[in-house]
């Protein structure tokens, strides 16, 4: 079969050399080579992250890890940023987990404020709050440094960050927030098959879920401390990813994270140009919109263009290139174009050749 380019949400497209890393022989996951290859991560994991904190590597989805948060580190009341499908499906799982949830409810494309969550928080009845930095079904980008602030009014509240899809895409540094968990999938900007998640966690963090009874094991922080601290994982890890993470941090720092940065903001500009050249808007609220994809307004809002999108995706799809179609209720909509992990300004305008041919007429 001929295979289709990736420029959806996630996962994105994985190149060649990052497969053939992926594909390295075996080693047992608690012999020294496996803690020789998470040595070598430990330190660029580090930088990437903005911490001195251990960084923690989870065979698992970032939901795994976002569900272990709250099982760790939610014994009060915990207060769910919600401002899209994924952000509020933090919701549900709270509750699923047993825990007090509240929900601080924006519209769809609105970013999270901080001003409503100081409000929130001045209650005085949460130890926690969930936060995703870019929610990617409505493409919204929230104002991360702005809400991590509030975090010197309330030290007793720990705050939970998904960066799943804005972690390498521009900088974020942990310990200058102040955030006590940031985490995320690595089949997003880091550009991996899916399967494996980075995250870390403060002092604070840590000593709170220390006394959680009910963490369960799989996620719990506390073993993942105790055996990152000698370069292992608390349980048998996916090796295949560990090779690709490595070989995808090499290409990382050889780039330099600031033209890494760099080029993540020009590909965005670029859809964002596309968008209007054709007439479209964005769907996100002026000011708040994702550097690691664009969601496209095609009538969820008031004014510009609108097409058939279901036939826009077939034709780009034809061409060998998978846009998005939208997601949950503004399915249709809008659509989704991702920028984010190895995309180069020469291969989004492969992605727009085609969409522009797509586009003739419809």
């Amino acid at each position: 079969m001929a295979h289709v380019k990736l420029h959806i949400p996630g996962p994105v497209e994985v190149s060649p050399q990052t497969f053939q890393a992926f594909c390295r022989p075996m080693i047992g996951h608690r012999g020294q080579g496996f803690k020789d290859l998470v040595a070598t991560m430990q330190p660029q994991l580090q930088t990437l992250l903005g911490t001195k904190q251990l960084v923690y590597l989870s065979t698992s989805s970032a939901w795994g890890v976002m569900e272990g948060a709250v099982r760790n580190l939610v014994s009060k009341k915990v207060l769910n940023c919600m401002c899209g499908a994924f952000s509020d499906k933090w919701f549900d799982v709270s509750k699923r987990c047993g825990k007090e949830a509240e929900a601080l409810q924006v519209p769809w494309g609105s970013p999270i404020r901080a001003e409503e969550i100081d409000r929130r928080l001045a209650t005085g009845q949460f130890d926690a709050l969930t936060l995703i930095h870019n929610e990617t079904s409505c493409g919204v980008m929230s104002p991360l440094r702005e809400i991590a602030a509030l975090k010197r009014n309330y030290p007793e509240v720990l705050f939970i960050v998904d960066a799943v899809s804005s972690l390498t895409a521009l900088p974020i540094a942990f310990d200058e927030l102040g955030i006590d968990v940031l985490l995320a999938g690595t089949q997003k900007a880091f550009a991996l098959p899916p399967g494996l998640s980075v995250f870390t966690v403060s002092a604070s963090a840590l000593a709170k879920a220390a006394l959680a009874k009910d963490r369960g094991y799989y996620f719990d922080f506390v073993e993942f401390q105790k055996n990152a601290v000698d370069n292992m994982t608390p349980s048998t890890p996916s090796i295949s990813h560990c090779y690709a993470l490595s070989a995808k941090l090499d290409e990382f720092f050889a780039e330099g994270l600031e033209n890494r940065y760099a080029r993540h903001r020009q590909t965005n500009q670029m859809t964002r140009d596309w968008a209007a050249r054709h007439g479209f808007n964005l769907f996100p609220e002026v000011g708040y919109e994702s550097i690691t994809l664009c969601c496209i307004n095609n009538g969820a809002r008031p004014g510009g263009r609108t097409v058939d999108v279901t036939q826009l995706q077939k034709r780009v799809k034809d061409q060998g290139f998978l846009i998005d179609g939208g997601y949950g209720k503004i399915k249709g909509t809008t659509f989704r174009v991702s920028n984010m992990g190895d995309e180069t300004p020469e291969s989004m305008n492969l992605l727009f050749a085609a969409m522009d041919a797509a586009m003739k007429p419809l």
